[in-house]
């Protein structure tokens, strides 16, 4: 390969890096709270659909009902009062939620549900519920789901609550839902979660339009380039650019291939502010 060619193709190349962790870090995220580090692997069609629609997703894995793995940190709750933190940058459960727009969770218990219900907190699903309404994010749980969580199914091998029971968790997820946590079936939880980020998506979208290298000519001699990296394709696609002078910002790259085109076309580059 040219010399000129691969610094092009390792300058496009950070260029396209840039943009994906730029539009990473202005689209809005979710996280999913799973019950254990298997629960997620029917879920990949949901991530699919948020990825397509530009939302971002973490997953966290409960480790027990006190403690939970979101990422490489592991993240512990106490009784009241007690916060505890596995390592020293692992945030505690109520700092959880800061990070999102929302949580989702698709499987909520019996036992997760009175506390929710009732305010009370000491588990992680409780604490991050807690930390996510009273600061206005969205909690969206599965609403088709038995009450019974998974390690308790396969101790007691059932897979449903008693009708007593049953009647018990329908009254606390009424009192939930009172509390603003909203339901779905689990099938649905992805389509719940794009349809209250619509709006929110579709002002990122105009803004990452209005963040594109722009061409603003002057006259027939001259036009102003406003984007940062300089690149022979996007000189291909301004087929009107010849034979005149392109100001291009002091700072910005103009890639090798770039000049070439440029050459080719009769066009010459006059940075602005430099002299």
């Amino acid at each position: 390969m040219d010399i000129r060619e691969m610094v092009a193709s390792i300058t496009k190349e950070i260029l396209q890096s840039m943009n994906t962790e730029k539009q990473s870090s202005t689209a809005p995220r979710v996280l999913y709270v799973f019950c254990d580090s298997q629960a997620h692997e029917a879920f990949q069609d949901h991530f699919i659909q948020l990825k397509n629609h530009g939302i971002c997703h973490d997953i966290l894995f409960l480790d027990g009902e006190t403690s939970s793995w979101l990422g490489m940190h592991k993240i512990e709750c106490g009784g009241a009062g007690k916060i505890l933190t596995a390592d020293e940058y692992a945030p505690a459960p109520l700092e959880v939620p800061k990070d999102y727009v929302g949580i989702v969770i698709p499987e909520i218990d019996l036992d997760n549900a009175a506390r929710i219900a009732s305010g009370l907190k000491g588990t992680i699903k409780a604490e991050i519920v807690f930390s996510a309404l009273v600061t206005g994010k969205f909690v969206i749980a599965g609403s088709d789901v038995p009450g019974i969580k998974r390690a308790d199914r396969r101790t007691l091998q059932t897979l449903t609550l008693t009708p007593a029971y049953e009647k018990l968790f329908n009254r606390h997820v009424e009192g939930m839902k009172e509390l603003g946590v909203e339901f779905a079936e689990q099938r649905r939880l992805a389509d719940r979660v794009v349809s209250k980020l619509k709006s929110q998506l579709q002002k990122v979208e105009t803004t990452s339009k209005t963040e594109q290298p722009t061409l603003t000519p002057l006259d027939e001699q001259e036009a102003v380039f406003s984007g940062k990296l300089l690149t022979a394709d996007w000189i291909r696609s301004q087929p009107e650019l010849r034979d005149t002078t392109l100001i291009v910002k002091k700072g910005a790259i103009v890639s090798p291939l770039a000049y070439d085109s440029m050459r080719e076309r009769g066009i010459t580059v006059s940075y602005l502010g430099k002299g």
